[in-house]
């Protein structure tokens, strides 16, 4: 019992992040772009890339796509996906789900 407990508590997979998050990303991200993007045009990079990593994502299927240089990407535009001020809960919470879709990614890249 106590072995299935801690693989479930560790298992921030890949797999389960992708579950979780991809599908609000969808819609959340375009969003924020056409209200966000002119006064924080890095935001229309973070769409470019998050749109490059969808492709990949349903491309590799039940496959883990190599993603790297896309999160390597989102990071730098992103400043590690530090919020910037003055943006809603919405443009907060596409930061906070790529920063989790990417933790769960390098997690799962230093299992393999």
């Amino acid at each position: 019992m106590n072995n299935i407990k801690e693989r479930s508590i560790s298992m921030s997979t890949f797999k389960e992040a992708k579950e979780k998050n991809l599908k609000k990303l969808e819609q959340f991200v375009p969003i924020v772009a056409r209200v966000h993007g002119k006064a924080h045009p890095e935001f229309y990079d973070v769409h470019k890339l998050f749109d490059a990593i969808c492709a990949k994502i349903k491309e590799a299927g039940s496959e883990t796509p190599d993603l790297n240089q896309e999160f390597e990407q989102l990071r730098q535009i992103t400043g590690n996906y530090t919020v910037p001020e003055g943006v809603c809960e919405t443009y907060e919470a596409v930061y906070n789900m790529l920063k989790e879709l990417d933790k769960a990614y390098q997690k799962q890249q230093e299992k393999d």
